[in-house]
């Protein structure tokens, strides 16, 4: 049976949330609210077309702004607004982003890891950590799908960043007994998601603009596609297990990978405009071939499962797209 969430668990829980504004933590931040607890969330920059600000729950968290990688203001946000959970989700998360500019991607996804264990070592009332790695973390392994004890070895920049950071997780729960566990994640998509140059906005973007998808890669990288309220319900059930299962890893997927074109050809065949042909570019480079994971352990010990196929999430996701780039289009008085 698939575990849900327990609202009594997160009642007036106080919850700070870093990327709150990103893809996953606009939606972990509204099902954190829902379900009744005080949130504070952590702001670089302002994304006015956010889902955390499309929903209207900016006005009701508390918002910290300033940069993952400055010890000093996470060391003070969590002290002075007593903190017991923390959901680490910052992260520069573009893979051609890191490839053309890695100092600002090692920045963010290393840097502002070890600051946010170190000011979470020093503050007692924190009493459970969950932080995103992904599956980029394991590199290119020979067997797939990956297991959560296959090395963690990336080699290009992003992939790099994400080993290093899920490594000093590890180290901070394993030398000093701080409660986190580690989350590994294929890839995330769901409305919200404004990163136009991943495959799932960008075909949906294009298909409603009955433009011709493109695929960067030659279409046959195999991956995880995992709806987003997956996702949270993931992270929420991780929490809810500590510290039982502090040190650990996780990986969540969809147990059904699928390749960069079958997801595009899904796309167009689930919109308005299922006449139209992706063009296949094949200029992707520093990217691994397939990537899929093995989410058994996170099955048997938090009784997750998708509670989504990937058509429904995809069908989802169009309309969410639809109503955006209507809102978008529409001028505003």
């Amino acid at each position: 049976m698939v575990s849900q969430v327990s609202d009594a668990f997160w009642q007036d829980r106080r919850v700070f949330v870093t990327g709150c504004t990103g893809l996953l933590g606009s939606w972990l931040t509204a099902a954190l609210l829902d379900a009744g607890a005080y949130v504070v969330g952590l702001i670089r920059d302002i994304v006015p077309d956010s889902q955390l600000m499309r929903a209207g729950n900016l006005p009701r968290i508390t918002v910290v702004y300033g940069d993952v990688a400055d010890y000093a203001l996470l060391e003070r946000t969590l002290a002075e607004y007593e903190i017991d959970t923390v959901f680490h989700l910052a992260a520069q998360t573009i893979v051609t982003i890191a490839n053309r500019a890695p100092l600002s991607t090692f920045e963010t996804n290393v840097k502002g890891t070890w600051a946010l264990l170190e000011a979470a070592r020093r503050n007692p009332t924190v009493t459970r950590i969950v932080a995103a790695s992904s599956d980029k973390a394991y590199g290119d392994q020979p067997l797939l799908p990956y297991r959560e004890d296959a090395p963690l070895q990336g080699r290009h920049p992003y992939d790099v960043s994400k080993s290093c950071a899920d490594l000093i997780l590890q180290a901070y729960a394993h030398t000093y007994g701080l409660p986190v566990v580690v989350t590994r994640f294929g890839n995330l998509y769901g409305g919200g998601d404004l990163n136009w140059n991943r495959v799932v906005p960008g075909t949906i973007r294009s298909v409603l603009r009955e433009q011709p998808p493109i695929i960067r890669s030659d279409g046959r990288m195999k991956r995880d596609y995992l709806y987003i309220p997956d996702a949270v319900r993931g992270y929420m059930l991780a929490a809810e297990r500590m510290p039982a299962i502090s040190g650990q890893a996780f990986n969540f997927g969809i147990n059904n990978p699928r390749s960069v074109q079958e997801i595009v050809e899904l796309i167009i065949r689930l919109s308005p405009h299922p006449h139209l042909q992706p063009i296949i570019r094949n200029e992707a480079r520093n990217e691994i071939q397939d990537q899929y994971l093995d989410s058994t352990t996170a099955r048997q010990i938090l009784g997750w499962e998708t509670a989504y196929t990937i058509e429904a999430g995809l069908a989802e996701t169009i309309a969410w797209y639809q109503d955006f780039l209507h809102s978008s289009a529409t001028p505003r008085r």
